[in-house]
C-alpha cells in the first residue's frame, strides 16, 4: 500500500527557515508527481509545491511564496523536500505531501483524487 511519510516541520519565529521532507514508499507507477499542498484552519487546502516525475521534470511553486519556498526533488529514492525560508506567520498551516500517478497540473488541480501524508505541523509566531 502506497505511504507518503513526511518529516520535518515544526515551529520558528518569523523570518526563520524550516524544511519538509516527504518519502513515498510502496510506490509503483513509473510516471507520477510529488508535492506539497497546506491547509490552515478554516481554510481549502491549497497547493504550495510540486514536481512532475515525469519526463518534463517540471516544477511547480505558488506565486505567495515563490520568492522564500523551494522543491527539490530525488527520483531514485521518490523524495520531494520543501525549503521554506523568510516563514511568515501566515505560512502557519499544516503542510501535507501529495502524490499521484499523473501530470503535476493534475495532481494540483484535482487533488480530492490525490494519495496523501498525514500531514505536518509548521507554526510561525510573530
Amino acid at each position: 500500500q502506497v505511504q507518503l511519510v513526511e518529516s520535518g516541520g515544526g515551529s520558528v519565529q518569523a523570518g526563520g527557515s524550516l524544511r519538509v521532507s516527504c518519502v513515498a514508499s510502496e510506490w509503483k507507477y513509473v510516471s507520477y508527481s510529488m508535492g506539497w499542498f497546506r491547509q490552515i484552519p478554516g481554510k481549502k487546502r491549497e497547493g504550495v509545491a510540486g514536481v512532475d516525475f515525469n519526463n518534463s521534470g517540471a516544477t511547480y511553486v505558488a506565486d505567495s511564496v515563490k520568492d522564500r519556498f523551494t522543491i527539490s526533488h530525488d527520483k531514485s529514492t521518490k523524495t520531494v523536500h520543501l525549503q521554506m525560508n523568510n516563514l511568515k506567520p501566515e505560512d502557519t498551516a499544516i503542510y501535507y505531501c501529495a502524490a499521484r500517478a499523473a501530470t503535476l497540473g493534475t495532481m494540483l488541480v484535482d487533488p480530492d483524487n490525490n494519495y496523501w501524508g498525514q500531514g505536518t505541523q509548521v507554526t510561525v509566531s510573530s
